[in-house]
């Protein structure tokens, strides 16, 4: 396979994975996301972020989070998002900590 095709096709991969968090599963919290798999859909608004700047283009978290979300994240939450519980909680401090603070 050459460079340009592998590279259509993860782009593509990347697309239906966010059409499934955004579209399909969006009962599918962030925190359980985080909590489970170490990963969720700010993070992915970040990595787009950072592969944008990495190609010299800048996105504030703001720009980047609407791109990823296809609105503002507010809105988002305001849509979808309910209220964690502390055991909930709990555990995300620490998966946030082990999958996001430290490599960052």
């Amino acid at each position: 396979m050459d460079d340009q095709t592998r590279i259509e096709i993860e782009a593509a991969a990347f697309r239906r994975l966010r059409q499934h968090l955004m579209e399909d599963r969006k009962d599918v919290q962030n925190i359980d996301l985080m909590n489970l798999a170490g990963f969720c859909r700010n993070c992915l608004s970040r990595w787009y972020q950072e592969a944008a700047a990495e190609r010299g283009i800048e996105l504030s978290k703001d720009e980047a989070r609407e791109t990823y979300y296809g609105m503002p994240y507010d809105d988002w939450k305001t849509q979808n998002q309910t209220e964690a519980d502390a055991t909930k909680q709990a555990a995300f401090e620490k998966a946030f900590k082990e999958n996001v603070t430290d490599k960052a």
